[in-house]
């Protein structure tokens, strides 16, 4: 008998942090998916069949049975956490909610997006390719201040407390992508550095690291 086919497509780029907080998501709360490489390098989320799942031209696209198509990793891990509530990333009490919303919402909002693959091609050409690394740790730096003031009072052994949450998910990638493109000095964010390092020990955020993805390149480029 034939091995049924996840229900769950994830079209996804091996180093996009975006892809990754949903691949992180989708272990964590143990969802089979299939894998759809999109090479943004390539141009690859420009072409038409992918343009009429996301318009915008970005990964992570989430098609959920053929029938529902969500284009925005916070939508859809929101969209995970109602419909698979096992293993919640979302914790009943009300405040610790509210500063999980907040520090996903720093990382997507007031971080990453100033320092994505679009926003660097621009500042290459329209400044100088050696600006683009010294633009994106700026504005790491001053989100990583804000999430040590956020997060002090509040973090335990992970972000918010002793529980996995949405802030976790959203950390783990963009800390990754600090150290590894932008050689952030984490001595600077103590708290953040000790996360980083506990989600080194998750074999659920070990699974989505981009260097364990089908597309991961033999050969790596800045």
């Amino acid at each position: 008998m034939a091995e049924e086919k996840p229900k769950l497509k994830l079209y996804s780029y091996w180093r996009s942090s975006c892809s990754f907080r949903v691949r992180i998501a989708l272990n964590w709360k143990g969802l089979k998916y299939e894998y759809k490489a999109v090479n943004l390098v390539k141009g690859e989320q420009f072409s038409p069949e992918f343009k009429d799942l996301n318009p915008l031209g970005y990964v992570p696209v989430l098609v959920d049975d053929d029938d529902v198509v969500l284009t925005d990793s916070f939508a859809i891990i929101m969209y995970l956490e109602e419909k698979y509530p096992e293993r919640p990333l979302l914790p009943r009490d009300l405040q610790k909610r509210a500063i999980n919303y907040q520090a996903a919402n720093i990382v997507s909002s007031s971080i990453q997006p100033l320092q994505n693959l679009h926003v660097l091609k621009y500042i290459g050409e329209k400044v100088s390719p050696d600006e683009k690394v010294t633009w994106g740790r700026y504005h790491i730096k001053n989100g990583f201040a804000a999430l040590e003031k956020l997060l002090k009072g509040h973090a335990g052994r992970y972000a918010i407390g002793d529980e996995v949450g949405l802030a976790d998910v959203f950390l783990a990638p963009q800390l990754y992508g600090a150290i590894k493109r932008f050689n952030v000095d984490m001595d600077e964010f103590p708290i953040l550095k000790r996360l980083n390092e506990t989600y080194l020990e998750l074999p659920e955020f070990q699974d989505a690291m981009p260097g364990k993805q089908p597309d991961f390149p033999e050969t790596v480029t800045s």
